[in-house]
């Protein structure tokens, strides 16, 4: 039989969160701490949160067995999402049950049942509480489940109330899209209009709400440029959404007096152009040392930054042609995956950083590690972008720690610095385009806000993910988990 409930730690924990809030706490320590709170209070392995936008969701705060998946996306067609959406508002599942690549990896690790319940705002799916059991048989009893459906209610609460939540953007998690979005029952009817779409189409949601969607909607997963009454021109989009009594949802942005251009497009040549910079700088520190220390390089010396300057030309050629060959045609950057030894892929990128950071590093990389299953080209912008993003946030001088682990899913490396640290609400923040924490930030520490953007599409593009989290005793924790072959 399942246990019930310790409710006598679930008082004292909540206690504790309410003491947070009247504190001045919000965000993700508090919402770590609730799920600290479910974990102690129904005796689970681990939890998990997942913050869900229009694009799908991601693992913003997980503790105890899950903590490893801090950062995972979760697609919104993912089984493990799925059930969610289309059962009951709290349940408890059999993973085993579920297909995926995130049931499996739970499965794989023994966390074989899975209470899970949303957390929703006026019929919206915000987010959804898990918590992870070992084993499959045990149902759990009924007492469990209204415990989670409770603390789901809680978080809902919060974001209800903007305390820090969501991560990703601010306010509430519909109004903060810059696009327009409409939710569309099975009647054909608006049942949500957010700020962007009265904006867009000059239509307030008064007078759009309970009607049909004022253009037309394109078939599911395609996309529709309409031209409004007043001349403009949006592009539309739109999906299924396993929501009960939901038909679809529909994005759309104003696009007048822009070329057709496709996003992927523009994106492909972002990012190659950032990975220009990685074999720029090593083949100007190379030719560097050969101009200013001729005289007191040996002739080996000599060899070998020739070597590597004509290496790291070669790089350079490929990215350019890469970076040309895009204006006719968009597709995915790197190679296709394949196993390669991470060790080994970490210490060569490391002999090509720059001298002033790679004296600054501590390493401590197995040397069984199992091999992982992804693109080992790109490691080294990524690790790149990693170092010299805790190298600016950081004392000179200060240490820098690579390090590098497996478990039976995924192969892991982490940069840990002991700089200023990252804020708990800026830890997923970090990683949107463009963005650079405080607007003082952009005058201490120069730079374009592109490069932990760069690093999470690298990364994602191999079925893997990348997170952050502050690092006990101050500074910054990244880490990279990779499949492992």
């Amino acid at each position: 039989m399942p246990e019930r409930p310790d409710y006598a730690a679930l008082l004292a924990g909540h206690t504790v969160v309410i003491e947070m809030i009247n504190s001045g706490d919000a965000g993700l320590p508090v919402l770590t701490q609730l799920l600290h709170l479910t974990q102690r209070s129904i005796g689970a392995a681990g939890t998990a949160f997942v913050e869900y936008g229009p694009a799908g969701g991601r693992i913003i705060a997980a503790t105890g067995a899950t903590g490893w998946a801090l950062g995972r996306p979760v697609p919104l067609d993912d089984p493990t999402a799925d059930c969610l959406f289309t059962g009951p508002r709290v349940q408890s599942v059999r993973v085993g049950a579920l297909n995926g690549e995130l049931a499996a990896e739970l499965d794989g690790r023994g966390l074989g049942r899975m209470i899970v319940a949303r957390a929703e705002i006026g019929g919206v799916v915000v987010g959804s509480l898990h918590a992870l059991h070992p084993g499959s048989e045990d149902p759990g009893c009924p007492e469990q489940l209204t415990v989670v459906a409770y603390l789901a209610s809680c978080i809902a609460h919060m974001y209800g109330d903007q305390s820090g939540l969501p991560v990703h953007g601010d306010g509430p998690v519909v109004a903060a899209l810059a696009d327009g979005l409409a939710i569309i029952d099975r009647d054909g009817q608006v049942r949500l209009w957010n700020p962007a779409a009265a904006r867009i189409t000059g239509r307030p949601a008064a007078q759009a709400l309970s009607r049909p969607l004022p253009f037309p909607m394109p078939p599911s997963g395609q996309v529709l440029d309409h031209r409004l009454p007043d001349g403009r021109w949006i592009r539309i989009t739109s999906g299924e959404l396993p929501a009960p009594g939901v038909h679809r949802v529909v994005t759309f942005r104003d696009i007048t007096g822009q070329q057709q251009r496709d996003h992927d497009q523009d994106l492909f040549v972002a990012v190659t152009s950032h990975e220009l910079r990685t074999p720029v700088t090593v083949i100007k520190g190379y030719a560097d040392t050969l101009t200013n220390h001729w005289d007191s390089l040996d002739e080996a010396d000599r060899r070998k930054a020739a070597r590597v300057i004509g290496q790291r030309a070669d790089e350079l050629a490929r990215l350019v042609d890469r970076l040309l060959s895009s204006t006719a045609e968009s597709g995915p950057i790197g190679n296709a995956p394949a196993l390669f030894d991470l060790t080994a892929a970490l210490r060569a990128a490391v002999d090509d950083l720059p001298a002033d950071l790679r004296h600054r590093l501590t390493l401590d990389l197995p040397a069984d590690l199992p091999r992982a299953l992804g693109d080992r080209h790109s490691l080294a912008t990524t690790l790149t972008e990693l170092v010299t993003n805790a190298g600016k946030y950081s004392p000179a001088g200060s240490t820098i720690g690579i390090s590098a682990e497996a478990d039976e899913r995924t192969v892991a490396f982490r940069v840990s610095d002991r700089g200023i640290g990252v804020r708990p609400e800026h830890v997923e923040r970090a990683f949107e385009r463009f963005w650079q924490g405080e607007s003082g930030d952009r005058r201490r520490y120069p730079g374009a806000g592109l490069g932990l953007y760069l690093v999470r599409r690298i990364v994602e593009r191999q079925n893997g993910w990348v997170s952050l989290r502050p690092r006990p005793g101050g500074g910054t924790v990244a880490e990279v988990r990779l499949p492992r072959g």
